[in-house]
């Protein structure tokens, strides 16, 4: 039987409350990037390079941790490595898709396991990376969060119709004249960013579904581009701004709770859709 944590606090007393700004502030920036990017990523058939990726930057979470570095920055470069030797990896013809993110997977995770048994095992702040911990984000976290936030929201503003040329008909984007391949690169950093992003915010484990659950839902509405966006978007709002609410008040899993609204939107949303198609 869940118990509210606040039981004499209203919602306006709550958001008064420094630790509340900062996870609001953090997970309405990281949930808007993170939507987008998704969506994207839904549309190319990329989904599944956050969960590799993701899990490989759990390597760079242990070794800051062992090493007294912010694990901001080395889960990013991390996953940058990670994301960027996939590409490789399918350019050049040495892996499929598939078989290349497990391979970047199984390197990160087992680096990371390595490193955690050197250390003595894990430690409060290895499990806060792993599950995320949003209503424990300092201001140094929430000033990191928005400075990444800001750039991939950026990136995808200026870059919008070229991003939607090459995701939709990459051979025509050249013909085009667009530099394709410079894009792909600098969209492979953005999506690194966007999954450290994100891990702070709601771990490693359930970082895919932050990113990718929006967009399928949004993709179900069968509306013009423009509006799957808005819709993908507001679907990450609503959802990570209800997962801290509820989560604060009941003192559940916060990412838990995020995760499961995205799942319960989903669900409405197909289910509204079938419907109207019946």
């Amino acid at each position: 039987m869940m118990e509210l944590l606040y039981p004499s606090v209203s919602l306006m007393e709550l958001v008064s409350y420094q630790f509340f700004q900062n996870a609001i502030l953090g997970g309405l920036t990281a949930g808007f990037a993170c939507a987008w990017i998704g969506l994207f990523l839904v549309l190319r058939k990329e989904a599944m390079i956050v969960d590799g990726v993701a899990h490989t930057a759990f390597g760079g979470v242990a070794l800051g941790l062992l090493m007294g570095i912010d694990p901001f920055i080395t889960a990013l470069g991390i996953s940058t490595v990670s994301v960027l030797g996939i590409s490789h990896m399918k350019r050049k013809g040495l892996a499929e898709s598939d078989s290349a993110i497990a391979l970047m997977l199984a390197i990160g995770f087992s680096t990371g396991l390595i490193i955690i048994s050197i250390a003595g095992g894990f430690s409060v702040d290895l499990f806060s990376y792993l599950f995320g911990s949003i209503l424990t984000i300092s201001r140094s976290d929430l000033l990191m969060i928005l400075m990444l936030g800001i750039s991939i929201i950026a990136f995808l503003t200026v870059l919008h119709k070229e991003l939607l040329a090459i995701t939709f008909d990459e051979r025509g984007a050249r013909m085009m004249g667009i530099p394709v391949n410079a894009i792909s690169t600098m969209f492979n950093l953005i999506v690194a960013i966007t999954i450290t992003l994100s891990i702070k915010i709601i771990g490693v484990i359930l970082v895919v579904a932050l990113i990718v659950i929006p967009a399928l839902t949004a993709l179900q509405l069968r509306v013009s581009f423009a509006k799957t966006v808005a819709s993908t978007i507001l679907i990450g709002l609503v959802s990570v701004v209800v997962g801290i609410i509820i989560s604060t008040f009941y003192n559940v899993a916060t990412s838990g709770v995020i995760v499961f609204t995205m799942v319960v939107i989903y669900l409405a949303t197909a289910a509204l859709v079938r419907g109207r198609n019946v």
